[in-house]
């Protein structure tokens, strides 16, 4: 038996959570009902057939950006419901090529610790999905610590995506650049809080994926670290110590440096394949797994194709991650 290799940034919206979200509110959601990452047939072999050609086995599903975090309690409630039954029906169906992470009705506490132990408890989900920010708070604000606390006791995955709002930035708000330079931000900003608020460090148990390589963290880490004593001092341990309790998956869009730079200064043992389907189409997707075997060594490409993914969801994964001869 070999190790299967694990896509965790992948991405899927069926027509009815679209319109669901958009009855609630939702006015962005035009493009993704164009995107091919739909439930229908054509949808899926076209998927498929990607995933084959890159020697992918397995993709984490996840609705983020388009999470079901509404200000409406019942509209988050019912979207949050309708997208979870649907992947479980979807990993039903597909068992070989999905698994999946839990979206939340957030920001309404017990509304999504209930249905976090659905998802988990009865659904087998792998983990959860949460944006950057939620309705404009940080994931470190104290209304969400009751989440955390949970994912702790649990040993639980959070996966963490951009939220698609500009960073909250009149900066980017506007101008030609939400996701090429705003998602990123929206990357560095919610993982560098993280660091500084001393969450990793409070909560061990629970394990944190950032997307897109972090954003900028290889780059800032550094620069953390020297001025974390007086800029954050109340900050547990340094920022770059806390990444290192962390996960980080390799969504670059083609960038071979930026891979580099990551393995380098996060450590290829805290790196895991992501491709961002539908956002990586056609050729750009098969570089999401060349790009790791070609810049890695043999070693550290099969632990970031597999292996990392394999030990990060451990029990949830490790009966179903060896393929049968």
């Amino acid at each position: 038996m070999s190790d299967l290799v694990i896509d965790v940034h992948a991405h899927l919206w069926t027509h009815a959570y679209l319109d669901c979200l958009t009855a609630a509110g939702i006015d962005w959601t035009d493009m993704y009902y164009q995107l091919g990452a739909t439930d229908s047939q054509a949808d899926l072999d076209a998927r498929f057939e990607l995933m084959d050609r890159a020697g992918i086995d397995r993709q984490i599903l996840s609705s983020a950006p388009l999470a079901p975090h509404l200000p409406d309690e019942p509209a988050a409630v019912a979207a949050a419901r309708q997208v979870n039954d649907e992947y479980a029906e979807l990993i039903a169906t597909h068992p070989d090529r999905f698994l999946a992470f839990a979206s939340l009705p957030l920001p309404h506490m017990d509304a999504a610790l209930e249905e976090l132990a659905r998802a988990l408890d009865d659904l087998s989900f792998v983990g959860v999905a949460v944006t950057t920010d939620i309705l404009g708070k940080t994931l470190s604000d104290s209304i969400f610590q009751d989440l955390l606390g949970e994912l702790d006791r649990r040993g639980g995955v959070l996966y963490v995506h951009p939220a698609g709002q500009d960073a909250r930035s009149g900066l980017i708000t506007g101008r030609p650049m939400r996701w090429s330079v705003g998602a990123p931000i929206e990357d560095t900003i919610a993982l560098a809080d993280l660091l500084v608020q001393g969450i990793p460090a409070r909560y061990p148990r629970m394990r944190i994926v950032g997307s897109h390589l972090g954003g900028a963290l290889p780059m800032v880490l550094p620069r953390m670290d020297a001025q974390q004593p007086w800029e954050s001092p109340d900050t547990p341990e340094s920022p770059s110590q806390g990444a290192r309790r962390m996960w980080f998956d390799t969504v670059a869009h083609d960038n071979r440096p930026a891979l580099r730079a990551a393995a380098d200064v996060l450590g290829a043992d805290r790196l895991v394949l992501g491709t961002d389907f539908p956002f990586q189409p056609g050729a750009e997707f098969l570089t999401a797994t060349a790009n790791v075997r070609d810049e890695l060594s043999a070693s550290q490409a099969d632990d970031v194709l597999s292996g990392n993914a394999t030990r990060l969801f451990n029990s949830r994964m490790s009966n179903n991650c060896k393929k049968q001869e």
